[in-house]
């Protein structure tokens, strides 16, 4: 049974979309400042994605599959954590979008997660998804050594 909570978070990155884009599908980026995640994916509708690593002592594999893709405007894919305790099957997994909008050399990037179980959760999700944009805004908007 899907559930109907949903939540945005969003952020505003003063780079242009395409740099943005790159860091949404770049391995060695997202690494930087996604918890330190490994993703694997070859970028195409109906592929699959998967973030890996270590966190707090743990290993995880979360997983999902790409549902849409438009270089440096969108990217929806579903998404299961194997940290979130919810059994892995179809209906636990939500649908996570990025929608990016270049507006004179700056990029707003907003992620909607949908089918989130509770409140909690919610709150969970939304602190996790600030975080992760923090990450790529302070990564994104420091100059180069």
């Amino acid at each position: 049974m899907k559930n109907s909570l949903i939540g945005t978070v969003t952020e505003t990155i003063n780079v242009p979309a395409a740099k943005v884009w790159a860091a949404l599908t770049t391995p060695e980026i997202i690494k930087k400042y996604f918890f330190g995640s490994d993703a694997k994916s070859d970028w195409k509708v109906g592929s699959p994605l998967i973030y890996s690593g270590s966190w707090q002592g743990k290993t995880y594999e979360d997983k999902g599959k790409i549902l849409a893709l438009e270089p440096d405007k969108l990217l929806k894919h579903t998404y299961w954590s194997s940290m979130s305790g919810i059994e892995d099957k179809p209906e636990n997994y939500v649908t996570v979008t990025y929608e990016l909008a270049e507006k004179d050399g700056k990029t707003e990037i907003s992620v909607t997660q949908d089918n989130i179980p509770s409140e909690e959760m919610k709150v969970h999700s939304a602190e996790n998804w600030k975080k992760v944009l923090k990450g790529m805004k302070e990564l994104l908007e420091t100059p180069n050594p």
